[in-house]
């Protein structure tokens, strides 16, 4: 049986919007699915509304009627300010404006493991420490984050925030094998997420059971996230393929990989 009348997720055109769409598929008697680009054809429990989630009045719109809402839209790499404030700063904004308005209690949110990006990696940090944002696109989750905080001791919005490390099929690289996320553990961590009885507004990382691992996510036993996988099954194909790292690289010192290692996005666009 259904545990909600309908979830809204936004950014549902993208890679783990496109998993969400099948692995919550059984959790709501409706999907709504948002996103700037096509999202193919709809499921008999989908609806779909294309749409741009800088537009405050359809963003207001699309959350009315809504249990919950699992928040991935906006742009998922880095790219100029006024893109990333368009779409990521004003577009969360909208999210959470539009749910205070319409009665919507509870947020998922994708962020990101780049608004910590700046801490090294030996540091084993939790998710209380102050941002260090490693980018543009980190410094937008960031923003989210505190928006998300601001939400709820105003307004009781609860969230979790998902500082997602690396989520994709398998790690291709071996900064993964510490940040991978499968698909399945995201989808569960998500679910449990929407599921709990209470989350007030929680910070944890979206990673699988790694042997490497370059955070503490204690904090995600608040949702009882158990994950199922671990990236040491790509093991040795992973480092077969590729070469040891020089240690004092910039992209291997910092747990953010290659964006604090990249130079400014506007000083070339």
């Amino acid at each position: 049986m259904a545990r909600f009348k309908r979830i809204l997720i936004t950014g549902a055109a993208g890679r783990l919007g496109s998993v969400l769409r099948k692995e919550l598929a059984g959790l709501a008697d409706k999907l709504r699915l948002t996103d700037i680009a096509d999202m193919g054809k709809a499921a008999d429990n989908e609806e779909i509304i294309q749409c741009d989630q800088g537009d405050y009045d359809k963003i207001l719109e699309i959350t009315r009627d809504v249990d919950a809402v699992v928040h991935l839209g906006g742009i998922p790499l880095e790219n100029t300010f006024e893109n990333i404030l368009h779409a990521n700063i004003r577009g969360s904004y909208n999210v959470y404006e539009a749910c205070r308005r319409n009665g919507v209690s509870r947020i998922i949110y994708g962020s990101s493991n780049h608004a910590i990006g700046f801490y090294e990696r030996e540091a084993m940090i939790g998710s209380d420490v102050p941002h260090r944002p490693d980018s543009l696109y980190g410094l937008s989750k960031a923003f989210t984050e505190d928006l998300a905080r601001y939400y709820y001791d105003k307004f009781g919005v609860e969230t979790v925030s998902i500082r997602i490390g690396s989520s994709f099929e398998e790690p291709v690289d071996r900064r993964m094998l510490a940040t991978w996320l499968s698909f399945r553990d995201f989808a569960q961590m998500v679910e449990r997420s929407l599921t709990v009885p209470r989350v007030g507004f929680t910070v944890v990382y979206g990673v699988s059971d790694n042997r490497e691992q370059f955070w503490n996510n204690q904090q995600a036993n608040v949702l009882g996230y158990q994950p199922q996988d671990s990236a040491d099954v790509f093991r040795e194909k992973v480092e077969a393929n590729t070469t040891v790292p020089d240690p004092k690289d910039i992209a291997v010192v910092y747990c953010g990989g290659s964006f604090p290692a990249a130079g400014h996005y506007e000083d070339n666009h």
